[in-house]
């Protein structure tokens, strides 16, 4: 991906837009459907989410849009840019912008809520992490020890609020969130590029410039098992949400413009362990000339995944099926990320174009 350094922030304007109007009273989609006769015959569609219009377009944003989240209540979005900032968003209503959040000296690469969505912790090209309130906007914590770009970022999901990091450095830190310095570190001979706690976050998942999925078991550090298949870069790793029906699966997607779901269950019938690929229809490919960090992740209920193209497209797949059910346009650069409403068919993605969109789905 582009990692120069980052310009200072241009300061630009807010925008909001939503298309197309919508009957707010019944919570239907008004749209004409054909005509004769000089009449034109109008049929309500029924609306699947609490937005106000089925699209929204959020802007705002003086560069490209790196990575965007939903806080657990689904209530609220950040995004993170190459422009240094994070904007804070609210979902509902106009999806008004509530924060500007700053201090990273360079383009900010990931982001990841706590769990009580009172606080924001980010990676930064500048080689630091940071722990911010997002009441105040200040920074809680600035975490140093990297020695390079740091790429990606994840929060443990039971007990304390531990951080884990990867680098361009080579090297995956463990962080306590109240302190300064990583807690423990554990060396790659390449850059890494993804990091994903399990759910219980008794193992951790890397990936990185070696193409190879690194599981690490958490009591001893090392190496449990490796998933291999890619034959690119990694770019983004996910864990399967615990209120799906399946055992735990992992998402990794590449620069090799392919998804893969692992099956990650402490013991499987399979050696490879890869549940099944995929890709783009009519054989696009998702990955592009940018290299960009391209994320990818699961629906609430795990029964989809989503990722974004460098055609600006966005593709939902059937976790079970791996049929493509969406191909839904709308962006005019490559879409960096893409994630689902915890608690709505509201699927977002953000984009190189310095866009934001959310749309509902059925």
């Amino acid at each position: 991906m582009d990692k120069r350094k980052s310009p200072p922030p241009s300061g630009g304007h807010l925008v909001v837009s939503k298309k197309p109007r919508t009957n707010a009273q019944t919570n239907q989609q008004v749209s004409v459907v054909g005509s004769g006769n000089g009449g034109a015959l109008i049929q309500s569609v029924s609306r699947t989410s609490g937005l106000q219009a089925p699209n929204m377009h959020l802007t705002g944003h003086s560069g490209e849009i790196f990575a965007s989240r939903f806080d657990p209540t689904g209530q609220h979005i950040a995004s993170a840019s190459f422009d240094r900032s994070i904007l804070l968003w609210n979902t509902y209503n106009d999806c008004s912008n509530y924060g500007i959040i700053t201090g990273h000296k360079a383009a900010i690469l990931d982001l990841a809520w706590s769990r009580d969505s009172k606080t924001l912790y980010s990676a930064s090209a500048d080689t630091t992490l940071g722990t911010w309130d997002v009441e105040s906007g200040k920074r809680v914590k600035k975490h140093v020890g990297h020695e390079d770009i740091v790429n990606a970022v994840d929060v443990y999901r039971r007990g304390n609020e531990m951080l884990v990091s990867g680098s361009d450095d080579g090297w995956v830190s463990l962080w306590d969130s109240r302190e300064k310095l990583a807690v423990d570190s554990m060396e790659n001979k390449y850059p890494v590029t993804a990091v994903a706690f399990s759910e219980a976050g008794d193992q951790l998942f890397t990936g990185g410039l070696d193409n190879t999925i690194k599981v690490w078991d958490m009591r001893t550090r090392t190496i449990a098992y490796t998933l291999q298949g890619h034959t690119n870069t990694i770019t983004s790793l996910s864990i399967s949400p615990s209120s799906s029906s399946s055992s735990p699966r992992l998402l990794s997607y590449s620069m090799d413009s392919t998804l893969r779901i692992w099956d990650i269950a402490p013991f499987t019938s399979s050696p490879t362990r890869l549940v099944r690929t995929l890709t783009a229809p009519r054989g696009k490919a998702l990955h592009g000339f940018e290299k960009n960090l391209q994320k990818a992740s699961w629906s609430a209920d795990g029964k989809r995944v989503g990722a974004g193209g460098s055609d600006g497209i966005v593709y939902v797949w059937g976790a079970e099926s791996g049929d493509v059910e969406y191909a839904l346009p709308g962006h005019s650069g490559c879409v960096n990320d893409v994630r689902f409403s915890p608690t709505e068919p509201i699927v977002m993605s953000a984009s190189t174009d310095r866009k934001i969109i959310l749309g509902e789905i059925r």
